[in-house]
């Protein structure tokens, strides 16, 4: 297994509890299903600033951050059954995916954390 890209961000909590109260933001920058999971949240400037964070880190482990038609969108955060965090594979990413790195298969890890004023993201991308 090669390691093909990593990258990690970090966003100040205040900037996007403010941007989420704007729709518009939040329907430019999150999936539809991420929408509807973020209403079994409790705390909503937790869960939409980790996965901000969460996108941003894996733009640039793509290493083309957000260009060649790449949209916030387009890079869906989800949970598992246990609560771990990953990105859904969809066909857009997959193609990115392969034609940057010139692979068929690959892996895509992810770790967020937060604090009160802060969240991060890690992210992987390596061969199978």
């Amino acid at each position: 297994m090669k390691i093909l890209g990593i990258g990690v961000d970090i966003i100040d909590n205040k900037r996007i509890k403010k941007s989420i109260k704007n729709n518009k933001f939040k329907n430019r920058i999150y999936s539809a299903n991420e929408l509807k999971l973020s209403s079994l949240s409790i705390n909503k400037t937790s869960f939409f600033s980790k996965r901000f964070a969460a996108k941003e880190a894996f733009a640039k482990a793509l290493g083309t951050g957000f260009r060649n038609s790449l949209n916030f969108k387009d890079i869906e955060v989800i949970n598992d059954e246990l609560g771990k965090p990953y990105y859904a594979k969809n066909r857009k990413i997959t193609k990115l995916i392969q034609k940057n790195f010139n692979v068929k298969n690959f892996n895509c890890f992810l770790s967020i954390s937060d604090e009160k004023d802060y969240s991060t993201a890690f992210t992987i991308i390596q061969t199978k």
